[in-house]
């Protein structure tokens, strides 16, 4: 079952993002969050720490899991989806710090990295609610396309698209990390509900393609098609192509 909301422009869907989040975190105080990095969500986590300082939601409880970090970067790199997470809301509202949880980017051993990740999440019985941001290629976290969907929590080397889109964070494109870890398809899949949201002309044909086009891991995003239950928060700019 997929539901898409058209907001007007790109402050009406952080706000009605914000309204998913905290209707979550009001109907289940310990439910676990699964944050995503990058520029969409940031107006949804200020609007909800706008809401958290006037005491409509009480993160005191929640957990979260991040869907990925680069590897490579510390923790007090400000490049490193760790600090923009702090940055942009933990730091920011009531959540325990010792209940946000992400991959470590400098593991010495990926392989172990990435099993231990995905027992951590099923030790906390499954993501309630998946927050997801959408590549111009369809990738969702860092997965890619390619010939299949990669399952559990995963090492993956970047896409020349997926460096360019991001080396404007960092000082050159020489600086930007060639590798992340990012949650698999399976474990994104197994999440109870999912939130999509999406931003922008530029996003347009690829939304289209993800929500209407053949279900392929060519098209990361097109599997929630799969899903259960799967919100779709998108401005007028990225609908643009479907009606």
């Amino acid at each position: 079952m997929m539901v898409i909301y058209e907001a007007k422009d790109y402050k009406d869907l952080s706000r009605k993002a914000a309204n998913i989040v905290s209707a979550q975190v009001i109907m289940k105080p310990n439910c676990v969050l699964g944050l995503a990095t990058g520029s969409s969500p940031e107006g949804m986590y200020a609007q909800l720490v706008d809401w958290y300082n006037k005491g409509d939601v009480d993160f005191s409880r929640v957990k979260s899991v991040n869907l990925d970090e680069y590897r490579g970067l510390s923790r007090e790199n400000e490049q490193s989806y760790y600090y923009f997470m702090h940055k942009h809301l933990f730091d920011k509202v009531n959540i325990d710090a010792n209940n946000t949880y992400l991959p470590n980017g400098l593991a010495e051993d990926p392989d172990e990295e990435c099993r231990r990740y995905d027992a951590l999440i099923e030790s906390l019985n499954g993501v309630d609610l998946q927050l997801l941001g959408m590549g111009h290629n369809g990738h969702i976290g860092f997965n890619e396309p390619g010939d299949c969907f990669d399952k559990g929590t995963h090492c993956v080397d970047l896409q020349p698209s997926t460096i360019e889109a991001n080396k404007r964070f960092f000082a050159s494109e020489d600086d930007v990390p060639r590798q992340a870890y990012t949650m698999g398809i399976g474990t994104i899949m197994k999440a109870k509900k999912i939130l999509v949201i999406v931003s922008g002309a530029d996003k347009a044909e690829i939304l289209k393609k993800a929500l209407y086009g053949p279900i392929t891991p060519q098209v990361p995003a097109s599997v929630l098609q799969m899903h259960s239950d799967v919100i779709v928060i998108a401005d007028e700019a990225a609908l643009s192509a479907i009606k």
